[in-house]
């Protein structure tokens, strides 16, 4: 079968062809040092994906009100959830492209948006290497462009530098992808087996901007289409569960409802037992480990609660590996 690669003008045959697939997700620090987490906000708050403000107006108050003073917050903060082998964000995704790699004939790559591995160091490694097709799957379910955009527009840049790039196949947002709400929802069922049930389950998603939400995003629409889909396969009432949205950052106003305000409100309602899930992450990172699982449940028992219960995201088992299965072979060419 022969394949024309409009991307460079070249047809080849399937048997010319050679496939890898490319993990890619937001990235971390090098290590807990104030100046590598100071390097890394640089990078991730310097993208007009994540401000889309003016960079003349939004640089001078990056470089001189937040660098000088949020590394060494952050840095506070990651240390709580490092790893000996480094950020629990790069474990997880390592391990999970290993594990992948071991189910596929196919090779598997990692690439982060900000940070190490740099998507254009992997791109010219898998070139070297002979690839010559990209499987690239952003590792966000509900497609933001904060997230996955900006992991593709990291990809892109990548390509307009080189001769001859690769052909590229993206992965469409799973968000509804039966295979993955499969894994979320079988994972609950696990974590409600070993345990008493809360009396609410919060489904818990990063969140967005107002303005960007206003603008068209798409992402808060398919985080509810995500969290509905999950409530069918476990069998929720409206009262069961509750969508809410963690991280703002900054004065701007973001989406509601605040994961952080409901924590706080939830013992004043009568809720003394809350489990707690992040479906909008395929690997635990910062955000779940610390916000959410720490944070999250110090919130909580101060407002008056008794039970939390963070439930960890799929990182690198058996079922968030079958989900990556399943998704390449729905992209990669066939013989």
């Amino acid at each position: 079968m022969a394949v024309f690669f409009p991307e460079n003008g070249i047809v080849a045959h399937v048997s010319d062809v050679k496939e890898g697939v490319l993990l890619m997700n937001l990235g971390s620090p090098d290590s807990t040092e104030n100046k590598a987490v100071r390097r890394y906000l640089a990078e991730f708050l310097s993208d007009r994906r994540v401000i889309e403000m003016n960079p003349f107006l939004w640089q001078p108050i990056l470089r001189g009100i937040i660098l000088p003073f949020r590394p060494k917050q952050s840095a506070n903060l990651y240390r709580k959830i490092w790893k000996d082998s480094g950020s629990p964000l790069l474990v997880n995704t390592r391990m999970l492209a290993h594990e992948l790699s071991k189910k596929i004939d196919l090779p598997v790559y990692f690439g982060m948006t900000y940070g190490k591995p740099a998507m254009s160091e992997v791109v010219q490694q898998m070139k070297k290497e002979g690839i010559n097709r990209i499987i690239a799957i952003p590792l966000f379910p509900q497609y933001a462009s904060s997230a996955a955009i900006a992991s593709l527009d990291a990809l892109w840049r990548t390509l307009l530098r080189l001769r001859v790039p690769p052909s590229i196949n993206t992965v469409d947002p799973f968000y509804n992808f039966t295979s993955y709400i499969d894994a979320v929802a079988g994972r609950i069922r696990l974590h409600w087996q070993h345990g008493e049930r809360g009396d609410v389950l919060l489904f818990s998603f990063h969140g967005i901007p107002l303005a960007q939400h206003n603008a068209g995003d798409a992402y808060v629409a398919q985080c509810y289409t995500t969290a509905r889909r999950l409530a069918e396969s476990l069998s929720l009432s409206d009262k069961d569960y509750r969508v809410v949205f963690q991280s703002r950052f900054g004065r701007a106003q973001w989406v509601t409802p605040s994961t952080q305000d409901v924590l706080a409100q939830l013992p004043k309602q009568g809720v003394q037992n809350v489990d707690i899930c992040c479906p909008g992450f395929f690997c635990d990172c910062l955000e779940t480990l610390e916000e959410i699982s720490i944070s999250g449940k110090e919130i909580f028992t101060q407002a008056g609660g008794k039970t939390y219960r963070y439930i960890p995201c799929l990182n690198a088992g058996n079922d968030s590996v079958f989900v990556l299965t399943k998704l390449v072979s729905q992209y990669r060419l066939k013989s």
